[in-house]
């Protein structure tokens, strides 16, 4: 297992589970461009790495992210520069689009991936757990979708995907007013899966969550990740027929096999990766 060594990332792998820590804490975690591709490395790598079952997205430092660096729009404007105004529009939706497939890729990532949040969850870090499949917060967590304070729409995936995990009109009161919410108000409106008493507790509980997760057949829960992201997007018809043409390829499988029989020796079930 070759761990890809990541300048803005810690990345570490200890029983099926990647562990995945922003590293920028003297920036609050703030997500320069570097940080931004990182993430897609470290996800690409769990997707096609075997070992991996599971991953944990946490951060190093006070806060989990403090959004995007401030310092990396102006570079953008560098990067985009050009004579006519239309390949400059055309360059800068280019570059809106990658940053928007950096996140993407921890939906694509066959893997589940769990977000351990604490301290401040602003901006790009909201776009980042909501691509998440489960989302853990510490009592003193505290989130808000500020791009509405800095004179712009969020672009990378907050008005796209948080409205699947809770109320569109709870969403629409957030992203008109960048106001903050809490941990509790974060679970009371099913953002979060549950509230842990401090960040030693997040830790242990994601951990543990993820142990869980690591022990279920990899094949089965990858199949499960893919159903109900697929279902998420398409009619209830949709997705039945999807389900059935999966089962009719995949099911038949030495995961299933051992399943049975841990079942009927009543004794834990091992899956090859």
């Amino acid at each position: 297992m070759d761990i890809p060594n990541l300048a803005t990332l810690d990345l570490t792998v200890n029983g099926g589970i990647a562990s995945v820590a922003l590293n920028r804490p003297d920036k609050a975690n703030a997500l320069n461009l570097e940080a931004w591709f990182d993430l897609r490395r470290a996800f690409d790598w769990a997707d096609a790495e075997p070992t991996v079952r599971v991953a944990v997205l946490s951060g190093h430092g006070k806060h989990f992210c403090s959004g995007i660096d401030i310092a990396m729009l102006a570079g953008i404007a560098d990067q985009v520069d050009d004579d006519c105004e239309g390949r400059k529009r055309e360059k800068l939706r280019r570059v809106i689009l990658d940053l928007q497939d950096t996140l993407t890729s921890l939906e694509r990532c066959r893997k589940p991936v769990i977000a351990a949040v604490h301290g401040a969850c602003v901006g790009g870090g909201i776009d980042l757990i909501c691509a998440a499949d489960l989302r853990l917060a510490s009592a003193d967590a505290r989130f808000s979708i500020k791009e509405i304070d800095m004179g712009m729409t969020a672009d990378v995936g907050t008005l796209q995907r948080m409205p699947k995990w809770m109320a569109p009109g709870i969403v629409r009161e957030l992203a008109f007013t960048g106001r903050d919410f809490t941990a509790a108000e974060a679970h009371q409106w099913d953002f979060v899966n549950r509230v842990c008493a401090d960040r030693e507790a997040l830790a242990a509980d994601a951990q543990a969550l993820a142990a869980q997760v690591a022990a279920k057949s990899p094949l089965a829960i990858r199949g499960i990740k893919e159903q109900l992201n697929y279902a998420r997007d398409h009619s209830v018809a949709d997705g039945l027929n999807y389900v059935a043409t999966w089962n009719a390829a995949l099911l038949m499988s030495s995961d299933l096999n051992e399943a049975m029989m841990a079942a009927m020796q009543r004794q834990p079930a091992k899956f090859r990766d």
